[in-house]
């Protein structure tokens, strides 16, 4: 269902008047604060939304229902599990992966937070929901299983997952058809993962890191391209980056659930062949790792490293700071471009995804420079970590609700959000509400096509975004910028339990806060 996106004029404030009240007397130099902890809080809710198989007894998104309780019968395996990775029925191993990374990444860095918020247990178990079923999927040591389900027959159905009549055919990786990203990147999750669990659960840390090992040896002996062994995956989740990011990604989330030195000096010999010291890039998303690299190989500057250690990391650091000076728009010449209302802007699908990982990087690198006493020296400016800090949530803070359109791009917080989310679970009716079976043609007949709001709302998704005027159309046949995407929240939650912990003193009932 592809729809053209058109200009729609500036429509009027006329939302909700507090709001329009609020952004006709604030001064342009005055920022906006938001109920962070609640956004927090939707947002990890969004994860039970997403849930593919049986649903525990303490499902609290409750118009969804067990499903795909088959998967990977027909192949022999039990691939029962995981997450949905969007607004359809088909599970996605590689986006689902990064899911689980990014998740890991933000409970290691913020899990104090997140605890104080209250929303520690439900951050773990959101990331177990996904490394269970990696563990089912991972059947042998050189085999993954990397997908179920057909995007092609998928897009032709519009059906809730409770009533699925699409094919459900479950593909792998192997030695004869190798996916050396997928595996690296489940074996990244999986590694980051086995550091959240390393003191609550040392026996299932221990099976997480052993399976993240497997899978790295696996990707790195038989090298490829996952989509070249999987060619249907092509036209949803393509490896357009290669596979090498995914490589030195995985080899470095392995050497700090380890510290072991042999990880490490993968990604330090592999830099320069696998392009970790020589991409300079502008973006950090599910296919594209480089920037989440380069990062991170940054901040293991400050430890202890042989003199040509130092050297490689150092090479690591030049191109991550391109990365963030790009975001911030402080490199003499290619800068991340901004909507006029000061959104990041990559492209016109999907845009949100790009926003909440750069805000993500900024927020994570930012505490760094600060604990180590430095500052980020861009071509046209020096930046404190306050400064760096101050535009990633300059980004939250417009995702939630400080743009243009008054519109919070989080589902479900705030007065004014999307109502007619792409997505097939939220738009039909509640399963617990109507068992009745709904059929491909009458999903798209009697709900697709409904120009109500839709029956079910997707709490703590955050959707495609505006385009590039901050323009938004809150149409379901609009789905480059009303579905939304389990990587788009999962990497915004960190930044939120920072903000939490910044401004929870400021949260009141309101959506809104004005702070000078």
């Amino acid at each position: 269902m592809k729809a053209k996106i058109r200009k729609q004029k500036q429509q009027p404030c006329m939302v909700v008047l507090k709001l329009c009240i609020i952004f006709a007397i604030l001064p342009l130099n005055q920022s906006l604060s938001f109920n962070y902890t609640q956004a927090l809080s939707k947002s990890l809710l969004y994860f039970e939304s997403q849930r593919s198989g049986r649903l525990p007894h303490h499902q609290r998104v409750t118009w969804r229902h067990h499903s795909a309780l088959t998967d990977g019968l027909e192949q022999g395996v039990d691939l029962v599990g995981g997450y949905y990775d969007a607004g359809d029925n088909v599970k996605f191993g590689f986006p689902m992966a990064f899911t689980i990374t990014m998740l890991s990444w933000a409970v290691i860095e913020y899990g104090g937070d997140i605890a104080t918020a209250g929303e520690y247990d439900h951050a773990v178990e959101a990331i177990k929901w996904g490394t269970d079923y990696f563990i089912k999927a991972h059947t042998q040591p050189n085999e993954l299983w990397v997908e179920v389900g057909d995007g092609d027959t998928d897009h032709y159905c519009w059906q809730r997952p409770e009533d699925m009549t699409t094919s459900r055919r479950a593909y792998k990786v192997d030695e004869q058809n190798p996916g050396s990203d997928v595996a690296g990147e489940t074996a990244a999750a999986m590694a980051a993962a086995s550091i959240v669990f390393r003191k609550q659960n040392p026996r299932y840390s221990k099976l997480l890191l052993h399976h993240a090992k497997q899978l790295f040896e696996f990707g790195d002996k038989f090298r490829g391209k996952y989509d070249n062994s999987i060619e249907i995956v092509r036209g949803y989740y393509p490896s357009v980056s290669g596979f090498m990011d995914e490589l030195l990604w995985a080899a470095l989330w392995l050497y700090k659930a380890t510290d072991m030195e042999v990880y490490l000096k993968y990604v330090l010999e592999n830099g320069h062949p696998f392009g970790g010291i020589t991409w300079a890039i502008t973006e950090f998303s599910w296919d594209v790792k480089y920037a989440g690299v380069q990062v991170i190989a940054s901040m293991l500057r400050e430890e202890k490293h042989k003199k040509e250690n130092r050297l490689a990391l150092e090479q690591y650091r030049s191109k991550a700071e391109y990365y963030l000076c790009a975001c911030l728009n402080k490199n003499n010449d290619t800068n991340v471009h901004r909507t006029p209302g000061g959104l990041l802007y990559i492209r016109q699908w999907n845009n949100m995804q790009y926003v909440s990982t750069t805000s993500f990087l900024l927020t994570i690198y930012s505490d760094y420079l600060h604990s180590t006493n430095q500052t980020l020296k861009c071509d046209r400016a020096i930046l404190t970590p306050q400064e760096i800090f101050a535009f990633a949530k300059s980004q939250a803070d417009y995702i939630l609700g400080s743009n243009p359109m008054a519109m919070s791009y989080l589902v479900g917080h705030g007065l004014n959000f999307p109502q007619r989310v792409h997505h097939r679970g939220a738009s039909i009716e509640s399963y617990k509400e109507n068992k009745g079976f709904i059929g491909c043609t009458e999903g798209f007949d009697n709900w697709f096509a409904r120009p109500d709001p839709n029956p079910n709302v997707v709490v703590g998704a955050l959707v495609g975004g505006p385009d590039e005027n901050d323009q938004f159309r809150d149409q379901r046949s609009n789905f480059q910028q009303t579905e939304a995407c389990t990587y788009n929240t999962a990497a915004v939650v960190g930044v939120l339990a920072k903000l939490h912990r910044l401004y929870s003193h400021q949260s009141h009932d309101s959506p809104l806060i004005v702070s000078n």
